[in-house]
């Protein structure tokens, strides 16, 4: 290890670090770099109450703290590019702002090939779920909503997971089952909600997630579903779909969708 033991003040006071102001002041009151001697910036600076770490030149992971095998457990991402600008955290270094949101059916009986939307919040029904197939028969769930045209606009409230904030999609899990054998579809969809004039119409409506299953009578299936855009941005709404494309056999699943605030 370097000493400055025997050796000349000239030969080692580029590895001294100092306060990066001038005089002979002490510890600041406010935030100062830490330099080295020769007058170069480090990540950190320092007041008599505050620590800050910012990067000089390169973004990445800028501060970090690890166990004694070296492994991080906790590293901040300073990085802007996509998958960037986190806070990861314990052994499995996972999102700090991670979240999960749950969407299902129970036991629903659908009309074969139209798309029915998931229940997305905790409330009571005073009769079973009929469920809406406003969202058509296409290859995809429609991309707009009149609720004015609704059987009854209580199901849209049951439907729609409104966002307050920007997040970004990191797994949507399914897991279903049929009373018989029928191909599931699902998609995840986001939609803008209009708050001024049609109030709880949808419009612009994007799949940002989709998976298919061959269900059975006999079995309980689970995958993943494929992410076709991550990003939501805050004020959509999403709503997830099911459609029994081959009959009209009662259908249950579940939606496990893991993200985390951008």
């Amino acid at each position: 290890m370097p000493s400055f033991l025997n050796n000349t003040f000239a030969s080692f006071f580029n590895r001294i670090l100092q306060f990066g102001h001038a005089g002979n002041n002490g510890t600041p009151t406010s935030t100062t770099s830490i330099q080295s001697g020769d007058g170069v910036a480090t990540s950190v600076s320092l007041s008599d109450d505050v620590l800050q770490v910012q990067p000089q030149n390169d973004n990445g992971n800028t501060m970090l703290v690890k166990n004694q095998g070296g492994s991080n457990i906790l590293a901040v991402d300073t990085s802007t590019t996509a998958g960037g600008s986190r806070v990861l955290a314990g052994a499995s270094q996972v999102n700090t702002l991670t979240l999960f949101k749950e969407m299902g059916l129970y036991d629903f009986s659908p009309t074969a090939g139209y798309h029915y939307p998931l229940i997305a919040n905790t409330m009571h029904f005073e009769s079973a779920y009929a469920g809406d197939n406003d969202w058509g028969n296409g290859a995809d769930p429609a991309t707009t909503l009149d609720v004015s045209g609704l059987t009854a606009q209580e199901n849209a409230v049951a439907v729609y997971w409104y966002l307050d904030n920007n997040i970004t999609l990191d797994s949507v899990r399914y897991i279903a089952t049929s009373d018989g054998s029928a191909t599931l579809n699902f998609h995840l969809f986001a939609y803008t909600l209009d708050t001024s004039s049609n109030h709880g119409d949808l419009s612009s409506g994007t799949v940002h997630a989709n998976a298919s299953v061959a269900a059975t009578a006999t079995t309980i299936k689970t995958g993943t579903f494929t992410l076709d855009e991550a990003d939501i941005d805050t004020g959509k709404v999403v709503v997830g779909f099911v459609e029994n494309v081959t009959d009209t056999s009662d259908v249950s699943v579940s939606f496990q969708i893991q993200y985390h605030i951008r």
